[in-house]
């Protein structure tokens, strides 16, 4: 897969209350709940230890993900490089796919910041890499080459389309690192859209790695805020650092709080984001004519909150994202061949059956040409 950079935040406008927005899940504002439970939530010095919503949704996490602690971050590329400087060492190595986030979209925090080198693998069509490339890559114990001591993995995978990386992958990539004494880490921002593409709990995905970060603020519809969560050594280790990064907490119960509510609704409201994401996807498909199949085209397999257009020379994504804003939609120019549609808890089936439309206005006007 090559690819040429496009920047993600070329869709920023004036009002975006005006508009359907679909650009991403991080675009939606708190539910009336969130803010009654920001009001009244319970609140202390958390550098201190004592923000109760904070410590609660620590443990709540904790509980849920099948791991000894939790930290709360204030955000997933935060959560990723907390891991990253806690697994290694200055000097060490990781491995991560060419597409993953950590790699391609937080600024290579891992060598800015925590000193670690990287090996980038390609990425297969499903968003895996393969086992064997992995494994190759591991170091071996030379006193010329870094250490390799993380893999790290994404579930669901942005840049992918929002796939959710199969069960067995998991655990074979696990299993394999754990034979390698290498610990793997999971960038899970999108892990509640996994854990319902797969029909499993969440712990039945973090099981598989010994750290793994996880968003409130996108698909959960939160305003601020990330979990990481590993064992109780490793929660200490990256709590240490996360106050060097500036990251120590006041009295951020205030966020927590929506964060919790977040949770309580977290299964609902994946269920109808991806609901409405197939069902935009089959009405693309089906709206579509035969002489612009190779022009336009949609994936319907293993979607969860995103579909991916891919466009030609003919509809340019640049083109498209332009149509559906002057309808008064909004979409993310992904790359110099698609375009990302997100959908979120603001969106509802009104607001489905209007881009739906906006589509049918796209694929007509461009049929007459």
């Amino acid at each position: 897969m090559v690819l040429k950079h496009t920047s993600f935040y070329t869709a920023t406008v004036d009002d975006p209350s005006r508009f359907i927005d679909l650009r991403s899940d991080t675009v939606t504002l708190p539910t009336e709940e969130m803010r009654l439970a920001m009001a009244n939530a319970v609140l202390g010095d958390d550098v201190y230890g004592e923000d109760q919503t904070i410590n609660s949704l620590e443990d709540r996490c904790a509980n849920l993900f099948g791991k000894e602690a939790g930290l709360f971050v204030v955000s997933g590329t935060m959560g990723n490089l907390l891991a990253i400087m806690t697994h290694c060492q200055r000097g060490d190595e990781i491995i991560v796919g060419r597409f993953n986030h950590i790699h391609r979209w937080e600024q290579g925090g891992y060598a800015q910041i925590a000193g670690v080198s990287a090996t980038t693998l390609p990425m297969n069509e499903d968003a895996t890499m393969k086992l064997e490339d992995l494994e190759e890559a591991i170091r071996v114990d030379d006193c010329h080459m870094p250490r390799t001591s993380l893999i790290c993995l994404e579930n669901t995978h942005n840049y992918a389309g929002g796939l959710a990386l199969p069960l067995n992958y998991l655990k074979s990539v696990y299993e394999m690192a754990s034979s390698r004494n290498v610990s793997v880490h999971i960038d899970g921002a999108r892990i509640f859209n996994a854990a319902v593409a797969l029909g499993v709990k969440v712990s039945e995905i973090a099981k598989y790695g010994d750290s793994i970060m996880m968003c409130f603020s996108k698909g959960l519809g939160a305003p601020v805020g990330s979990m990481l969560l590993g064992s109780r050594e490793f929660i200490e280790g990256a709590r240490r650092r996360r106050k060097a990064l500036g990251g120590g907490w006041r009295q951020a119960g205030v966020l927590a709080a929506a964060a919790h509510i977040a949770l309580d609704k977290a299964e609902e409201t994946i269920e109808e984001d991806h609901a409405n994401a197939r069902k935009l996807a089959r009405g693309f498909n089906e709206m579509t004519p035969e002489s612009l199949k190779n022009d336009l085209q949609v994936s319907e397999n293993g979607i969860t909150n995103m579909i991916i257009l891919k466009c030609s020379k003919k509809i340019p994504p640049a083109e498209v994202k332009k149509f559906f804003q002057s309808h008064g939609v909004l979409v993310m120019l992904f790359d110099d061949t698609r375009v990302r549609i997100v959908t979120n808890w603001g969106i509802k089936a009104n607001h489905v059956e209007k881009v739906l439309n906006v589509y049918k206005e796209l694929v007509d006007s461009v049929s007459k040409r």
